[in-house]
């Protein structure tokens, strides 16, 4: 779908925010018109939980990971499905589609930091990536990531996770700037692996002095280390490698300013003085808000915000407790599925900020040439969620015990949607559930360690194939005790047949072949209803007309190193 622009001619204002130009020669003649200098502000809804890259598992820590570290190879921010040269300027695959060559640039530094002699960040090495991926790859609860990136994929990754092995045979050091790395079988998504935060490169140095809680990378912006609860500051960094079409060196912005405010009132409020300058998921209700207020100026003034409309590439749904009672009985958690009116929540709560009822399966749709309407899914049908109910055991919900749905604190419109599904649960079932809120942090923690009856959930696409969807169904990583955490399959969902169709996905030759084995892999899991998938994302971002040269993607894959802020005294200096 197209990203749909809407120009709101609102009254132009200005605001200050910049911290002090650079005095870097590159900086004062940009080509094309841009513009250096400037502070970037942007808002996330709740505190990141860490920045270690092997361990992130939220979104927030993703986005500002995203500006510190580097691979490589990188997303391309305008067409999300393909991948662009980063650290690594080139790359050749062999035949067998198991052999990777990658070609590093040289004079790529790691950021100066006083892990380095003299404090100065040193060249970044082939090394550096095998020292790195052999973290990746140690047995660690920080690092959660090897199972979706090398686990069963890189030669020698198991071997060396379980201690048989000292060195990672999968990855080869050929010279200073070669490096090879071998899978075992073909696997269409490594690419992409790479792109996220499983190929970052870390030093040693900067592992050795600092652990789980270094923030030396190679990106376009540098953590400074001076934050609050309320915002984290990154600042530009002056060796940064990259160039734009242009040549023009990156980043443009001096400064990148991440703020947490979690009430979307406010941060809509923060929005229109200046202070944040690109929301990134607008409610539908506040465009008329925003209009209304300064109609009567379309006419006179310039363009003062640019609102986009996004689908994205994200799931909503709630995850049952499939191990404890009443979820352990599939007839139950079918009735769930089909006693939900999507329409209703989708309409009434969401105001169509989002896609369905016709939900299919969990993955969303947008995912080029995978057919998502082959799934079978479930439609709102209160007759049969009552049939299957009464089947369990649970006629017109009697007996049914109280059930309490837990979903994090920063949710906004997740608290409405909640009620409702209350409401609903109640109308059609006769059953009563109640919910509570806790921090993001401690709803993650409960759903590993299956301290939940129902949680709300959310799974935004780490690499844009169906592949990163279905993985988090995947039973050869759920322990078999409940006192040990399950991530990413936090529902502990197995199922031998679901498991052997995902698995011939992952390593076909093609991708074709690859999606029509998820297809026969995901109606099996939609058939098990391990979770109530309830709609497919779409967005409304608004950003203020001087933010340039920014893009929005259907993964919210967020990288500003080319953006910059060009006012009208800025147009009218040129």
């Amino acid at each position: 779908m197209k990203n749909y622009i809407y120009y709101l001619f609102l009254i132009l204002l200005f605001a200050s925010c910049g911290i002090g130009e650079s005095d870097n020669s590159y900086r004062e003649n940009p080509k094309g018109g841009r513009v250096y200098g400037g502070t970037l502000h942007v808002n996330e809804s709740y505190q990141y939980l860490s920045l270690y890259p092997y361990k992130i598992t939220d979104a927030v820590s993703h986005n500002i990971a995203n500006q510190i570290y580097e691979g490589l190879v990188r997303f391309d921010r305008r067409n999300i499905t393909e991948v662009q040269p980063s650290i690594a300027s080139r790359w050749e695959i062999d035949a067998t589609g198991t052999q990777y060559t990658f070609y590093l640039k040289k004079d790529v530094f790691f950021h100066d930091d006083p892990c380095f002699p003299n404090g100065k960040g040193r060249e970044v090495k082939a090394q550096d990536f095998k020292y790195s991926f052999q973290l990746l790859c140690t047995k660690s609860d920080d690092n959660p990531l090897f199972e979706s990136t090398f686990k069963g994929k890189v030669k020698g990754a198991d071997a060396f996770y379980s201690g048989e092995k000292s060195s990672l045979d999968g990855v080869i050091v050929i010279d200073d700037y070669t490096l090879q790395i071998n899978l075992i079988t073909p696997t269409n998504s490594f690419l992409y692996i790479l792109a996220g935060e499983g190929g970052t490169v870390l030093a040693q140095e900067a592992v050795k002095k600092y652990g789980r809680n270094i923030t030396v990378g190679t990106g376009p912006f540098i953590f400074k280390g001076k934050n609050s609860l309320d915002q984290l500051v990154l600042v530009s960094n002056p060796v940064y490698h990259r160039t734009d079409s242009l040549g023009n060196k990156l980043p443009f912005i001096d400064s990148l300013v991440f703020n947490f405010i979690v009430d979307k009132k406010e941060e809509l409020e923060a929005f229109k003085r200046g202070d944040i300058h690109i929301i990134f998921e607008l409610p539908s209700e506040s465009i008329s808000e925003m209009v209304e207020a300064q109609i009567a100026d379309f006419d006179k003034k310039s363009a003062k915000y640019l609102l986009f409309r996004t689908p994205v590439m994200s799931t909503q749904y709630y995850q049952f407790n499939i191990l404890k009672k009443p979820f352990t009985d599939l007839k139950v958690r079918q009735a769930f599925s089909y006693a939900i009116n999507r329409k209703k929540i989708i309409t009434d709560v969401l105001h169509s900020e989002a896609f369905g009822p016709g939900i299919c399966g969990l993955t969303p749709p947008g995912i080029p040439d995978y057919d998502i309407t082959q799934i079978k899914g479930y439609m709102f049908n209160s007759d049969k969620a009552k049939k299957l109910l009464a089947e369990a055991g649970y006629p017109d919900g009697k007996n049914f015990p109280k059930i309490t749905i837990e979903l994090n604190s920063g949710g906004g419109k997740h608290l409405a949607v909640v009620e409702e599904i209350e409401k609903q649960l109640k109308e059609v079932l006769n059953i009563d559930v109640d919910f509570i809120v806790v921090p993001f942090a401690q709803k993650l923690e409960d759903a590993k360690y299956g301290k939940i009856d129902m949680c709300r959930a959310g799974w935004v696409a780490d690499y844009p194939t169906p592949e990163s969807f279905l993985r988090i169904f995947s039973g050869e990583n759920v322990p078999d005790s409940m006192n040990l955490p399950s991530f990413p399959n936090t529902i502990k969902y197995k199922n031998h047949s679901f498991d052997s169709l995902f698995q011939l996905g992952v390593s076909a030759k093609t991708p074709e072949k690859a999606y029509e084995e998820f297809l026969k892999a995901e109606q099996i899991m939609i058939d098990d209803a391990p979770v109530m998938v309830l709609w497919y994302d779409e967005s409304l971002k608004m950003a203020h007309s001087f933010v340039k040269n920014v893009f929005f993607n259907s993964m919210n894959y967020k990288e500003f190193s080319e953006v910059y802020l060009q006012r009208e005294s800025d147009k009218a200096a040129q």
